[in-house]
């Protein structure tokens, strides 16, 4: 499988996260995004006219939604990520890869707006993504209250991937993660997972500063 990649992009790092948690190995094909635009080139634009990145090739088959690769790659390898063991199951996977896009067009545009000077109205941005950072403390903290520590079941799947890096890069768009326990101990187990893999702001587990475990559910 092929990878059109760029390294600071957070919806490419969910593909490579993916794999590298499911055990796929990946040719990774680096793309100039910033400043070269590579993405809006012949060659990039033949596989997808979007004109957007990442892109997912792997003989006939491409992929231009990262939410798509996500699932593919956990079909070719761990498809306990996928949670089809029942059909509740799947449709609450489903609900928060969904979700998902809320974050990228929030928190992701705001971060672009901060990082790349990239057109938007930054305080509807910044309100948007603070109002689906709420519905996801929400949702965790009633997983908790559960006993489970992701998003949509007892143990990771693709949904806690596709939400989890423009939840932790929030930061680079204004965004704080300071009045939101549950999603600072769901980003927490995320990075112990055997396999995390990072990306430039997206550290380690044991690279995080230590921090006391509040009680959930505390503003």
């Amino acid at each position: 499988m092929k990878l059109y990649d760029y390294v600071l992009s957070p919806s490419c790092y969910k593909a490579r996260l993916m794999a590298a948690l499911a055990g796929v190995k990946l040719d990774i094909r680096p793309v100039d995004f910033h400043p070269g635009a590579e993405h809006r080139g012949p060659e990039l634009m033949a596989l997808n006219p979007a004109g957007s990145i990442p892109i997912l090739e792997d003989g006939d088959l491409v992929l231009t939604e990262s939410s798509a690769m996500l699932v593919y790659l956990a079909a070719q390898a761990a498809p306990q990520w996928l949670g089809n063991d029942t059909a509740g199951e799947a449709a609450r996977v489903q609900q928060w890869l969904s979700f998902s896009h809320r974050l990228t067009a929030s928190l992701g545009a705001a971060r672009l707006h901060e990082m790349l000077l990239r057109p938007g109205n930054i305080d509807v941005l910044l309100g948007q993504g603070t109002t689906a950072l709420r519905e996801l403390e929400a949702g965790l903290v009633e997983q908790h209250i559960r006993g489970q520590r992701f998003l949509a079941l007892d143990r990771p799947t693709v949904a806690d991937i596709a939400c989890f890096p423009y939840v932790a890069l929030a930061p680079d768009g204004g965004v704080s993660l300071d009045p939101y326990p549950a999603i600072r101990l769901w980003s927490r187990a995320i990075r112990g997972l055997d396999g995390f893999i990072e990306m430039p702001g997206i550290h380690r587990l044991h690279e995080l500063r230590p921090e006391p475990v509040p009680e959930v559910g505390e503003a």
